[in-house]
């Protein structure tokens, strides 16, 4: 009994060729600085990724219209530095808002230094863009002004 295959399966007894698809991830530059020709700067790859990521998590919940649970709400954090508030709460909220909200990024690792006498705080968080073996780490300083 013979099989019968389409003709676009070929023979199937041969492995396939393997190919691999370069991502490339592209984003708008925030600063909106212009170039010489009038149209705006784009970063891509790890720039793209690490803008995106410092611009969820400086997002307040309920500041994105239409979706209300995007941010990483850190600022909260901040009014609340002379109450009992962990690291690891903090740490815990950065990893659920990236894992949930940016794709392109595989968190690795996340730091908090809390300086509670100067209101502010320091984070450091390392991660992986998708697809590429290229890792990021992202420094951000917040402080309340208040």
């Amino acid at each position: 009994m013979a099989r019968v295959f389409a003709q676009e399966d070929g023979n199937l007894s041969t492995r396939p060729i393997t190919t691999s698809r370069t991502v490339s991830y592209t984003d708008i530059d925030l600063a909106f600085a212009n170039k010489t020709n009038g149209e705006v700067f784009k970063k891509t790859d790890a720039a793209a990724v690490k803008q995106a990521v410092k611009n969820l998590l400086m997002t307040n919940k309920g500041e994105k219209p239409f979706n209300q649970r995007f941010g990483g709400n850190l600022n909260s954090y901040l009014f609340a530095l002379s109450e009992d508030v962990d690291n690891i709460d903090i740490q815990d909220a950065i990893k659920t808002a990236i894992h949930n909200h940016e794709p392109r990024a595989a968190v690795m690792g996340a730091q908090v230094l809390l300086k509670e006498d100067f209101n502010s705080m320091h984070i450091l968080v390392q991660f992986q863009v998708v697809n590429t073996l290229e890792k990021v780490e992202l420094n951000l300083e917040l402080t309340r002004l208040r």
